[in-house]
This record gives C-alpha cells, structure tokens and sequence, in this order.
C-alpha cells in the first residue's frame, strides 16, 4: 500500500529550498512521497526533537554509490542530505554513503554486519535486490538474507528502512525481477519495516512520460541519472519527514 503524506510534512516541503518542480532536460520530478510502512520510525523522534547529530547509514550497490551521476555530490544520498537538513533545521544530518556498484544482498550484508559493529548510527537506509532480481537465484535464500539484514540492524538498535530496486524498460525478465520486488515489500511488511517503492515509482513516472523518463537515467538505460536521484531524494525526503512527524497517523491508500 502507498501512504500519504500528511499535511505536516507538505507544510515542511513547501519551504524555498524544495520549491518547484525539479527538473532536469525533458524530465520533471512531481515530488510524490514514496514509503509503504504500517508504522512511524518513533526511533527518530526523541533526536529530532532534541535536535544535535542524526546519523543514517545509506548502504547498498551501484544506486547508492550513485553510479550514473555527474559527480558523488549528485547521488541520492547527498541530495537526501541536504534536503533532510532543509527539513530539519535543528539537527546536524549526516548521511554515510556505503554503497559499492555491482554487489548483490549477500556481500552488502556482510559489510551492513561489519560497519554497525564499527559504528553507531541512528538509521540505516538500505538499499537491496536490484542486482539479485537482475542475476536471479534462490529466491528462499535472498528472503533469508533480507530477513537476517532486518534483524541485525534491530539488533543494533538502529532504525531501518529498505530501498527497493529501481524500475527500468530493459528489464529482461520483467517477472521475476517483480518477484524480487514484491518478495521485499512482503518481509518488509510482515516484520513492519518501512519501504521506499522505487520501483512502483519510477514505473509510474515511465507510464506517465515514457519520452520524459529517458531524461531520469544515465546514458547506459539502467542507472540513475542526475535529475533521477534528484527526484528520488524528494520523495524519499517527503516520506522521511511523514515517518517522523508527530500528531496524526500516516494513512493507508490503495495502491
């Protein structure tokens, strides 16, 4: 299910720095907050108040490293940053990029195990299944692997929310790559993680401007490009700010 957000978080999205529609040769970003979730990250809430550092861990493949991008400061978890510190002007945010191009789940959750041994974070943001959909596999195994990566960050005490992979037209097996998809918002759901739908998303922008969503990926018609991170950091931002906002519940919408 996609879920609105409530009026709170447009207020906060309607400051000059987000203003307009991003836009980008014949592309232009509509700014819809993307998150399915059946609950808020309460965990954040205390810091927001509070106000000090708010650190997020972004780690995955090639979409978080930002391959496709002009240059690192134009990958999404850079955008990300700067828009969450527009958004919440009393905290520090700081957004670690661990994203390595071409990993699959397994080595991301090694490095996902390592790194919160190293380092405390207040949430992780982790980015999975677009290379597994892609190479296919045991499907029971990656569910595990999901699983496992959900229950390690709980057990660090760390916020988490899941990126699903992104939606592109020369998906060669445009099945079983859905698969991948429905099988993380599904453990997702079941163990009340919030999901940012890439996926639906961008395939939502490709069916509204299929000439326009060129414009959103790179020249190799799979990653990101700049105006693509950009407006995925505008929802991604949008859904952030309705997770933690106070006051009504986030309401649920068919999809």
């Amino acid at each position: 299910m996609r879920f609105a957000l409530r009026m709170l978080a447009l207020n906060v999205f309607a400051a000059a720095t987000l203003a307009g529609a991003a836009q980008a040769a014949s592309f232009v970003c509509r700014e819809t907050p993307i998150v399915d979730a059946t609950e808020r990250l309460s965990g954040l809430a205390p810091k927001l108040a509070a106000g000090g550092k708010l650190e997020i861990l972004a780690i995955g493949s090639s979409s978080t490293e930002g391959v496709g991008a002009s240059t690192r400061d134009k990958s999404y978890p850079s955008r990300l940053q700067a828009l969450l510190t527009s958004a919440w002007p009393r905290v520090q945010v700081t957004i670690a990029n661990a994203g390595i191009g071409g990993e699959i789940a397994p080595q991301t959750l090694v490095r996902l195990k390592q790194t919160l041994t190293e380092r405390r974070y207040d949430l992780v943001i982790w980015q999975v299944g677009t290379n597994d959909a892609v190479r296919g596999g045991d499907m029971a195994a990656f569910k595990a692997m999901v699983s496992d990566g959900i229950a390690t960050v709980r057990q660090a005490g760390v916020s988490l929310a899941l990126l699903d992979p992104q939606f592109f037209p020369g998906i060669r097996e445009p099945a079983r790559y859905r698969d991948y998809v429905q099988a993380i918002g599904d453990i997702a759901k079941g163990q009340n993680v919030p999901v940012f739908t890439r996926y639906e998303t961008m395939r939502e922008w490709h069916a509204a401007d299929e000439r326009g969503f060129a414009a959103a990926l790179a020249p190799d018609s799979f990653h990101m490009s700049d105006a693509g991170y950009d407006c995925l950091a505008r929802d991604m931002a949008a859904g952030l700010v309705s997770l933690t906002a106070t006051g009504r519940p986030v309401v649920a919408q068919g999809r």
